[in-house]
């Protein structure tokens, strides 16, 4: 095994950096390539030069660790030898001096705010929300037609993530304007240029940022004065003091707001379009899958956690498309001191990355890894397991996504009910991934859809299982027989 550990930062810096990979254009070096694929580019680099090399992005070099023990370490050593803020700071005039863009003490002092919108027991209001919210975007398709799937997973995750974040009122009253200006400040998202150029799309940003403070503090002072009122993601940041004790500001539920708009449906909305994607490019999981629905997911049965536990081929699929299309694809960190992994040094200063494209492939970790098989991760098999930090879709260590089972949850309800409710076909039969300066997401997907005949009745096991599962139809039925048969 590959010795690893944290090297004395008053030791001299030894010169065996990790190999660089060749091919670099000069002042460029390998941004060009990073940016039109950076999964290709590193996959290229493990091939060449094995599990850590480095590569260079314009004057500056960067490492690049592949395979779950170097994942432990870079996870293990987030705050202490990597630093997690610096390389996000370009978020900074985006989300503000919020969670982890800002420094590590501030982070700290935020997590009780941060954190307070994922407890498990907050989780049985938002599956209600999921579920409200998926049934009417559904009930609202026509009964047959075709549709670009990219497009409108974004706008359903959209208003899942509104209705949960800002609540039913707040949406009502400003939810599409607001995220008309988060439409607007997303697309300043830019890496590579310094953040507060005098450019037109950072000028916009900053406009769009300044108004949307303007809509929410009158709504924030209704909050504070009635906070029994109202129950979502905004009431718990309200609700919930900082570790020092003291309030939330409105710059700060502002920018958690905004980076929960980003990440709350930018990379969900991309993983719920490849789930789809890939079962249906696979007629013989698709079939599992709709058998599993039929018997264990009734018409008419409420999503909540005993029904999403039941659905475990479409977990699978989740966690499947999590590996082969992650859509935060890459971690980044930045050392704070010199980094020793095993016979390299990563100075001081270097940005580090993961990433998922390479160590989600690694045949000694997943067998035939370039194969969909969801059922790798079934409990007889959990190839996952075996290897720590195996998969980085949504990092890990201490900082792992807290909104993680949300996401999952959420993907699991759209999954099922499209697929309860409607019949589909992929009319673009290979979607490609589309790389933005944001999360990755499929490319423009077309498919076919047709809604599925309501059934209209059900066999005595289908009724059971239905009024186990929370339909209050089936539950209805069942006491109405009850009754009969006792009369």
């Amino acid at each position: 095994m590959t010795q690893l550990w944290v090297m004395n930062p008053q030791a001299p810096i030894r010169p065996n950096t990790p190999p660089m990979l060749p091919g670099g254009l000069p002042l460029l070096g390998h941004a060009l390539p990073f940016a039109k694929d950076r999964g290709a580019l590193f996959n290229k680099g493990y091939k060449q030069l094995g599990d850590v090399f480095s590569i260079r992005l314009g004057t500056k070099k960067a490492a690049v660790l592949v395979g779950p023990e170097y994942h432990t370490l870079f996870f293990k050593e987030t705050d202490q030898a990597l630093d997690m803020a610096k390389p996000y700071q370009f978020l900074k005039p985006i989300v503000g001096n919020v969670a982890f863009v800002a420094d590590h003490a501030t982070y700290l002092n935020q997590r009780p705010m941060l954190y307070s919108p994922f407890q498990r027991e907050k989780m049985v209001k938002y599956l209600e929300i999921m579920d409200d919210t998926v049934r009417k975007w559904l009930q609202e398709l026509p009964d047959s037609g075709r549709m670009e799937l990219t497009d409108s997973m974004n706008q359903l995750v959209q208003k899942v993530a509104g209705y949960a974040i800002l609540g039913d009122d707040f949406m009502t009253k400003a939810g599409q304007e607001i995220w008309q200006l988060a439409t607007v400040i997303g697309k300043a998202l830019d890496p590579l240029l310094p953040p507060n150029l005098p450019l037109p799309k950072f000028i916009r940003r900053d406009r769009a940022r300044k108004k949307m403070l303007a809509i929410l503090r009158p709504i924030l002072e209704d909050r504070r004065a009635r906070p029994e009122s109202f129950d979502d993601f905004l009431q718990d940041f309200l609700n919930t003091a900082k570790a020092d004790g003291t309030p939330s500001n409105d710059e700060e539920v502002l920018g958690l707001i905004i980076a929960l708009m980003f990440a709350g449906h930018e990379t969900t909305a991309g993983q719920a379009a490849w789930t789809i994607i890939q079962i249906l490019q696979h007629p013989a999981y698709l079939a599992k899958v709709r058998d599993e629905i039929a018997a264990k997911f009734p018409w008419g049965a409420r999503i909540d956690a005993r029904s999403l536990s039941n659905l475990s081929h479409i977990r699978w699929a989740i966690d499947e498309t999590t590996r082969m299309r992650p859509s935060a694809d890459i971690q980044i960190r930045v050392t704070d001191r010199d980094l020793s992994v095993g016979k390299f040094t990563i100075p001081k200063g270097w940005p580090v990355f993961l990433s998922g494209e390479v160590s989600h492939f690694l045949p000694e970790v997943f067998k035939a890894p370039e194969q969909y098989d969801p059922e790798r991760f079934s409990s007889s098999r959990c190839e996952h397991k075996d290897h720590k930090n195996a998969i980085i879709g949504f990092g890990g260590g201490v900082h792992k996504c807290p909104g993680m089972n949300f996401a999952l949850n959420e993907m699991l309800a759209i999954t099922a009910l499209f697929l309860q409710q409607f019949d589909l076909e992929l009319e673009t039969k290979d979607p490609k991934v589309r790389r933005d300066m944001g999360a990755n997401r499929p490319s423009e997907t077309w498919i076919r859809f047709t809604r599925r005949p309501k059934p209209t009745g059900m066999n005595p096991e289908i009724m059971i299982a239905a009024a186990a599962a929370g339909c209050p139809h089936a539950a209805k039925m069942m006491q109405e027989a009850k009754t009969i048969t006792e009369e």
